[in-house]
């Protein structure tokens, strides 16, 4: 399985649920939104202006490289577990073709290097 550590810096963002997601948000090349009925988060780069009172800065980015089907199983998981073993905590984002395992950027190097000794592959 091949990974790719964006270059991006990130930053996740809570808001209140009946919040307008800012429209410059939407005009970046990568963001990720949810809304939930206590919440509405917002995954964009560091550089983006969003107000609010609850911002968790200096997020990096792995990218599963590829289309993965539904049909696969223990994809995420498996890399749950080698970097919770190397108490690395993470933050996912799923999307319809891949997920994005986000960690702290000082972490960054040390998910690598602990993902390539488990035999993933980094572009």
């Amino acid at each position: 399985m091949k990974l790719q550590i964006l270059e991006n810096t990130l930053k996740v963002i809570k808001l209140k649920k009946n919040d307008i997601v800012p429209e410059l948000v939407l005009k970046q090349d990568f963001y990720s939104i949810t809304k939930t009925d206590e919440e509405l988060s917002i995954v964009v780069n560091e550089d983006v202006d969003v107000q609010s009172d609850k911002i968790e800065y200096n997020w990096g980015a792995i990218k599963i490289v590829g289309m993965l089907d539904f049909s696969l199983i223990g994809i995420l998981s498996k890399i749950a577990a080698i970097l919770a073993q190397a108490e690395i905590s993470i933050f996912v984002i799923s999307t319809y073709n891949t997920d994005y395992i986000l960690l702290k950027v000082d972490k960054l190097l040390k998910a690598r290097e602990i993902l390539k000794q488990s035999g993933y592959e980094f572009l």
